[in-house]
């Protein structure tokens, strides 16, 4: 099911939840009850609480985001430093070259074909990566600069290789969910509370207040989409691609 689909059930169901309760709850109240007499306290109660849950959606909202863009800097980081890898190479021996240049390119080719699907499914990256990108570190490391000119590139390509490293590790730490199932809990009960307060304020029938009611249940629904949405970087509908190997490594075969 398309993510977008459950985005709109669920606004829906939510919409249908606020209106069914409405009207059972008018059904119900006494023939006496005055829905203009809410105290103040409990107006004042419900202002404060939707202030603060709305700071807590913007919060949230903006932690998850920041994540989604860190993981998607940490693809071009690690993309960047293995082209870099493929063309200061040029000055080695073709042998060499070739060598490490067709390493570079099955590495990137797995990471597209195959290992994107395995974070995508389990949100982890696979030993066959690494030893993929362990082979490209032997073949750098092992070779043995024969002049002065190749000794020059000999260390930017160790460091470039660690920044592709370093920058596959951060991927890796950012495959799973950025929220932890606590911070879950604290936003869907403090979505209730809000939505419950709405009730407080004995809300009645009329037409305008049913849509004001049903606006503001489908926008706490929207919101707490989008954080489920980009909680998990690699996964879910707005995901981070691996467009940076694709551009920079068209050739690239899994």
């Amino acid at each position: 099911m398309s993510d977008w689909l459950v985005l709109v059930l669920a606004i829906l169901a939510a919409c249908a939840v606020v209106v069914v309760i409405t009207l059972v709850r008018h059904r119900k109240a006494a023939e006496d009850e005055d829905p203009s007499e809410t105290p103040d306290v409990i107006e004042y109660m419900t202002m404060w609480i939707g202030v603060i849950y709305a700071i807590v959606l913007g919060l949230a909202i903006a932690g998850v985001w920041e994540a989604r863009n860190s993981a998607e800097d940490h693809v071009q980081a690690e993309a960047q430093a293995l082209h870099e890898i493929s063309e200061r190479v040029r000055v080695y021996p073709p042998d060499v070259r070739d060598r490490i240049r067709a390493d570079v390119n099955a590495y990137a080719g797995y990471v597209v074909h195959t290992e994107w699907r395995k974070m995508a499914d389990d949100e982890q990256v696979t030993d066959r990566g690494t030893e993929l990108l362990r082979k490209i570190r032997a073949d750098i490391t092992d070779y043995r600069p024969a002049n002065d000119f190749e000794a020059q590139a000999y260390q930017p390509l160790l460091d470039q290789l660690a920044a592709a490293d370093q920058a596959r590790n951060a991927r890796a730490d950012s495959t799973g969910a950025t929220m932890p199932s606590v911070v879950w809990w604290g936003l869907i009960t403090g979505g209730l509370i809000t939505v419950g307060m709405v009730f407080a304020l004995q809300i009645r029938r009329t037409r305008r207040e049913l849509i004001l009611a049903g606006l503001f249940c489908a926008t706490i629904t929207f919101m707490l989409f989008l954080i489920w949405d980009f909680d998990a970087p690699f996964s879910r509908g707005i995901a981070v691609t691996a467009e940076p190997f694709v551009s920079l490594f068209p050739g690239a075969t899994g």
